[in-house]
């Protein structure tokens, strides 16, 4: 396995991530910031946080697919939600839950972040989904 992920003895545990990530191999996958959009640029579930997290995650996959890599081989995940507040939290895991099995995303994910901006490259987008991968 190229990817061992763990939450140290200290660090809070109740988490919907892995706080560390220990990858080992000699390829480094970077998947650029991914919005909720089809392959021609078009917008998908506007106005909908889940629904645009769960297709920012298939265009992940996407990426991740492309390099020969999968998300069970991800170290880090970055999320940049617009607009963010606590109430969008349920919200922003359900999007993440419904194609957690459909995309094989280990539950808990690996180490994330999530980043509360302003706005993002185009109005009606809420969230870009970056992520780091290692192969062997």
């Amino acid at each position: 396995m190229s990817v061992e992920l763990f939450s140290p003895a200290g660090l809070a545990q109740e988490v919907p991530f892995r706080h560390v990530a220990v990858g080992t191999g000699s390829r480094t996958v970077c998947v650029a910031g991914q919005v909720s959009a089809t392959s021609s640029g078009g917008p998908v579930a506007p106005g909908d946080l889940p629904g645009q997290v769960a297709q920012a995650l298939r265009n992940v996959a996407a990426g991740l697919a492309g390099a020969g890599a999968r998300f069970t081989d991800v170290v880090r995940l970055r999320f940049y939600l617009t607009d963010w507040r606590t109430e969008k939290h349920d919200d922003f895991l359900a999007g993440i839950a419904e194609v957690a099995d459909e995309l094989g995303i280990p539950q808990p994910m690996p180490p994330s972040t999530l980043i509360g901006v302003a706005a993002l490259f185009e109005p009606h987008v809420l969230v870009e989904i970056e992520a780091t991968a290692v192969l062997d």
